[in-house]
């Protein structure tokens, strides 16, 4: 018998390839064992650090980084708490030099309330990096052109939110993530808002190329089986896209042929 899912490759972003499909954060959880076990239990090969919150000694038992291997986890420097381009910047100069990578989440917030990004200095501040060697994953909103500036920018893929960071209210505009995986050539890595498996289901169902959470998991009840649920509804919404989902109608259509029945 065939596969009963279509063929599908890795995750491809810049010059590296991941199985899954999900990338987690380091942030907001209980302790340090319950984070390493819950992003082990979400089968995510790439694993988000704030090079602004973390203490980037490895040596310090209480610290992130002394807990996540790089030979088990591709640690993905971000810029979270950064408000201007050049702290976004300095920050991620700070965490290549402390011998994480020249890959960053770049993230630049520009209102305290919402948390959304400032997309002007996301740009500049895309374009710097980028200058300057980094491998930028831009965190941005779900705006068509801001996300074709960032391409054009050179980021190797772009993180457009499904809803305000930590908020959990899932995919708010479908079709704008939808436009924007369209348009993109690079990777579309939906980023902020997921609250659940079926949300990330839902998320993956659009097309994009994967999604990034961290409260989600880290904020549930019970954060390993959360993630347990997450690397399944990943992997659930990206085949069911592949499948290729039937037509939705306003009429009910019967699922048996009405010619040939008996009398």
């Amino acid at each position: 018998m065939g596969s009963a899912t279509p063929a599908d490759g890795p995750l491809v972003i810049a010059d590296r390839s991941f199985a899954s499909r999900l990338i987690v954060g380091t942030g907001k959880y209980r302790s340090n064992a319950e984070m390493v076990s819950a992003i082990r239990a979400s089968g995510s090969e790439m694993v988000t650090v704030a090079v602004r919150r973390v203490d980037l000694d490895r040596s310090r038992d209480e610290g992130i980084l002394h807990h996540l291997d790089p030979a088990e986890f591709f640690l993905l420097p971000n810029t979270a708490g950064c408000y201007t381009a050049p702290d976004a910047v300095r920050y991620a100069r700070l965490g290549r030099a402390a011998g994480l990578n020249d890959w960053v989440k770049l993230e630049v917030i520009g209102d305290d309330r919402t948390l959304l990004p400032d997309t002007t200095a996301t740009l500049d501040a895309a374009r710097e990096l980028v200058a300057d060697g980094f491998r930028v994953l831009a965190y941005t909103n779900d705006d068509l052109i801001t996300a074709l500036r960032l391409e054009d920018a050179g980021c190797a893929a772009v993180m457009p939110l499904a809803s305000p960071i930590g908020s959990g209210l899932g995919l708010v505009n479908p079709y704008y993530i939808r436009e924007i995986k369209r348009r993109l050539e690079v990777p579309v890595i939906v980023d902020a808002g997921v609250g659940t498996a079926s949300d990330a289901c839902l998320t993956m169902e659009q097309g994009v190329d994967g999604v990034l959470m961290n409260t989600a998991l880290a904020a549930a009840e019970n954060p390993v089986g959360m993630a347990g649920a997450m690397r399944l509804a990943v992997r659930a919404g990206r085949e069911a896209y592949l499948a290729g989902r039937m037509a939705s109608r306003e009429i009910a259509v019967p699922s048996s042929p009405a010619a040939g029945m008996l009398e």
